[in-house]
């Protein structure tokens, strides 16, 4: 069955001040993915990049590649990491401005704002939290600003449009204080502008234990999840003023095979405790229970994962995913496909969690281990 599939793209592989400062000269995604080893027997560690080696996204070159390799799978677009910290202060976008600037790849995006603080934890554990760059949300000069400096995107033909409006992804809508303002605003922008109207679609994971406790979400509540229905999580994104919402139901799929208070006991321990086992789950059997009932909703697009395991970056302690095999993962997508299959065309979308994050085991690019198998699954299962 045809579908959209837009997938996450990363940006980070490139060298900016910010990581040269905290990290040394020359830091990049790659620093980490190369230094990771195998926790135990059979751990796919580390994780060797196939066709485009090591790649920097300065060069047109790769960026092109890319580009070659999403089509032939059937991509429809990458939806860049776009990070914009208040006081037009942005990191990691030289790669995307120079696609816009450029006309090249001719290949379809849209963005997603990555609205969180850089810690040092962002890309390392087990050193002390320090921080790169604080997130700010300063109201409504600062959301003009941020909407001119991105309107050379905007008005792009590629950029990408759900029922003709523009796709705009925000990472965390329940730190976004006074979200709603920000949205209006972006609204009236683009109409005055020309552009017609937003998008906007909120990320989330399908089972949540945040909710906001005051208008413009200033501060947060813990409630238990509800791993029956995701009807409250989502609606809750809808009420805001979203258009609609991307779900990952990673959590709620681990909840659900491990039980609720198993795996957060667990992920306690192995914060405190690295002499423990490295967890696992096993990807063929957390997978089938990725999709909530409401993933079915017409205004909600899940997310489907190739792979998990952020050991590169946090250690053992979020899980491994081991059994994370081009079969399964076309078995994966087969089910996403049915969860949508009901929608509109314009609404029959999957967001592919992702192209290329390398330091989470989360990605399609071809390694020395799979090759083009991720990729190949990927294209036959919406071909």
């Amino acid at each position: 069955m045809k579908a959209r599939i837009i997938a996450n793209y990363l940006p980070q592989f490139h060298p900016i001040p910010e990581n040269d400062v905290f990290w040394g000269p020359g830091f990049t995604e790659w620093t980490n993915v190369a230094k990771a080893r195998p926790l135990f027997r059979g751990h796919y560690q580390p994780r060797i990049p196939a066709d485009l080696g090591f790649y920097d996204l300065r060069l047109p070159e790769t960026r092109e590649q890319q580009a070659v390799l999403a089509r032939e799978a059937g991509v429809e677009g990458f939806c860049y990491w776009h990070y914009w910290f208040g006081n037009g202060r942005r990191l990691l976008n030289r790669p995307f401005d120079e696609v816009v600037a450029s006309g090249k790849p001719d290949f379809p995006f849209c963005l997603a704002w990555a609205n969180h603080d850089w810690k040092t934890a962002t890309w390392k554990k087990g050193i002390k939290d320090g921080m790169i760059a604080e997130q700010l949300y300063l109201g409504e000069e600062d959301n003009r600003q941020h909407f001119m400096t991105m309107l050379p995107a905007f008005k792009d033909k590629r950029y990408i449009r759900v029922d003709g409006n523009l796709l705009f992804v925000i990472y965390d809508p329940y730190r976004f204080v006074h979200v709603e303002d920000f949205l209006a605003c972006w609204r009236r922008l683009a109409r005055e502008h020309g552009l017609g109207d937003f998008h906007f679609v909120a990320m989330c994971n399908s089972t949540n234990t945040r909710v906001r406790l005051a208008e413009g979400g200033v501060g947060q509540g813990r409630v238990l999840p509800d791993l029956k229905s995701s009807a409250k999580v989502y609606q809750g994104f809808l009420d805001m003023g979203f258009d609609a919402v991307n779900s990952f139901g990673k959590s709620r799929a681990e909840m659900l095979v491990s039980g609720t208070y198993k795996r957060a006991l667990l992920f306690k321990l192995h914060e405190h405790f690295s002499f423990l086992p490295a967890l696992k789950y096993d990807y063929a059997k957390v997978t089938p229970f990725f999709f909530a009932p409401e993933d079915a909703w017409e205004n909600v697009y899940p997310s489907i994962m190739p792979c998990w395991d952020r050991t590169p970056r946090t250690g053992d302690q979020e899980g491994v995913y081991i059994n994370s095999t081009p079969d399964n993962f076309r078995r994966h997508i087969e089910d996403a496909l049915r969860v949508i299959g009901n929608k509109s065309e314009q609404h029959r979308i999957l967001f592919l969690r992702s192209w290329n994050e390398w330091a989470e085991g989360n990605y399609v690019e071809p390694d020395e281990k799979y090759g083009h198998g991720f990729l190949d699954a990927l294209r036959d299962a919406i071909v």
